[in-house]
């Protein structure tokens, strides 16, 4: 055995011990965006309550006020400098989302700088992708509630904000690009779910980050939350994203079906979602 496979071998144990264990650590930041999300989710929750957990957390504040002030939300021309009259005006689940957002942000700059760097930026951005297109898919085509789908979009990789993080501590993994790739594809479906769970996220969400890659899943009636984040994340992974004459048709996934969207419906659903798309990555980046 490598040196290489062997450090691999040890990560892949130190994880499936925290897996077991639900022993996941992340930074106290995320913690906080756990909690800010509880207060959000707590059957009647006062602005108070949430804005004083809110403003316990600088950067999310800073950055709910800017929302808050641009020029997609701030529609009467009246700026708001407290979290008081901000949290109104953005609306608890667009909050929530973006409390989570500036978390998982906090998360990805806690990798350390160097190669690992470009990898877990790409993640991000890729990450925000899908939450844009889960949220315009979910609006123009079902259902589905959009901002639920916003979130199941923003989190279906956070298994593998997670293992890039802990990877940190085994940095002969760092040079072998192979192992971690391999390790990234073979465990962040299943620590995703775990992550999910133990933060009591909705179990429909959670089942988007552990399913979304199974292109033969097999279900009955109409498209639900996972087939929404998988056809997301089947259009941002194409060289042009989003973009309908970079599909292969032919060889989509059933969940394209379910949706009903075709070359035609998604070049119709891009043109017309284009700027909403713009606003739903300037409220989580």
């Amino acid at each position: 055995m490598t040196t290489g496979q062997s450090k691999g071998f040890e990560f892949i144990e130190s994880l499936a011990k925290e897996l077991s264990s639900k022993s996941l650590v992340f930074p106290t930041s995320l913690n906080v965006t756990m909690r800010i999300r509880s207060a959000l989710n707590a059957p009647n929750s006062s602005i108070e309550k949430v804005a004083h957990i809110v403003g316990a957390e600088p950067v999310l504040s800073a950055h709910l006020l800017r929302l808050a002030n641009s020029a997609a939300m701030n529609l009467s021309g009246k700026p708001v400098t407290d979290l008081h009259s901000a949290i109104p005006r953005l609306g608890y689940a667009l909050v929530r989302n973006v409390a989570i957002s500036v978390g998982m942000r906090q998360l990805s700059q806690s990798t350390p700088q160097g190669g690992m760097q470009p990898r877990v930026e790409k993640l991000w951005n890729h990450s925000i992708l899908v939450a844009a297109l889960s949220y315009v898919l979910a609006k123009k085509l079902t259902r589905l509630n959009p901002d639920e789908a916003m979130l199941a979009g923003l989190l279906h990789d956070i298994g593998a904000f997670y293992i890039l993080t802990r990877a940190k501590n085994y940095p002969d993994l760092f040079t072998d690009e192979a192992a971690l790739e391999d390790i990234v594809y073979q465990w962040h479906t299943e620590i995703g779910q775990a992550i999910l769970q133990s933060w009591e996220i909705p179990e429909e969400i959670a089942a988007t980050a552990r399913d979304h890659e199974l292109f033969d899943r097999v279900h009955y009636g109409p498209a639900d939350l996972t087939d929404l984040v998988m056809v997301a994340n089947v259009l941002a992974n194409q060289s042009t994203p989003g973009a309908p004459d970079a599909m292969d048709w032919q060889s989509a996934p059933s969940a394209f079906a379910r949706l009903e969207l075709d070359a035609d419906t998604c070049a119709t659903v891009m043109r017309e979602s284009e700027e909403e798309m713009k606003q739903v990555a300037l409220a989580l980046g």
